[in-house]
């Protein structure tokens, strides 16, 4: 009985002196599979950033054509000629919109630039009167700054595909008005997107828009 005692305590012995802990090759393979879990998670957030940024650019934009449509409704009059609501022919006017002409120093982004204080150049029609030509420039620069709270590269156009181009008005009575919010598209690894050839009228263009047609 001792002898056999003795043999098992030597065979036991010796198979704990050859696993000493995990080897070099163990430990190469544990670190390639947590290397690639963590590149996998480092991309899957990557992605992740560009289209919530995406998100929320659409989701302004939309807010933003629907304070369009009624600061346009807002704004329109019986026509002098012909029957029908007709809006002021400045609110088609590019240059009320996306802050042009308006200069800034100090800062990149436009609504720290020109939103947070009304600008010089922007009549004061907050609980003034103002002309229809006053409203159409301070309603084009509040608008534009709506639409560049989240994103900064987001502009804003407003136009007329006008039914009677005889008549006095740059969008007579039933014609169709287009709004259109468009910022370039942001795109990741394998995120692709669809453009819209609204939103992109020239060759070379990559935007995102979110665009509303209506007829007052």
């Amino acid at each position: 009985m001792t002898v056999s005692k003795v043999t098992m305590k030597s065979v036991v012995h010796n198979r704990f002196e050859k696993q000493r802990g995990a080897g070099l090759i163990e430990i190469l393979i544990t670190l390639f599979i947590l290397a690639v879990g963590l590149l996998g998670v480092a991309a899957l957030q990557f992605t992740g950033s560009f289209a919530n940024k995406d998100a929320i650019s659409r989701t302004q934009a939309e807010m933003v054509a629907a304070q369009v449509a009624e600061r346009l409704r807002a704004a329109a009059r019986p026509a002098t000629v012909g029957d029908g609501m007709v809006v002021p022919n400045n609110y088609f006017t590019a240059s009320n919109y996306n802050f042009s002409g308006l200069s800034c120093a100090g800062s990149s982004h436009p609504y720290r630039c020109f939103c947070l204080t009304r600008p010089a150049g922007i009549p004061n029609c907050e609980g003034q009167d103002c002309d229809e030509v006053q409203m159409a420039q301070y309603d084009g620069w509040a608008l534009s700054c709506s639409a560049v709270q989240t994103n900064p590269q987001t502009t804003v156009s407003v136009s007329c595909d006008d039914n009677n181009n005889a008549d006095i008005y740059s969008c007579s009575a039933g014609s169709r008005v287009a709004i259109l919010l468009s910022w370039p598209v942001t795109s990741s690894g394998n995120q692709k997107y669809t453009l819209n050839t609204r939103c992109n009228t020239q060759d070379g263009d990559s935007n995102a828009c979110v665009f509303k047609d209506i007829t007052l």
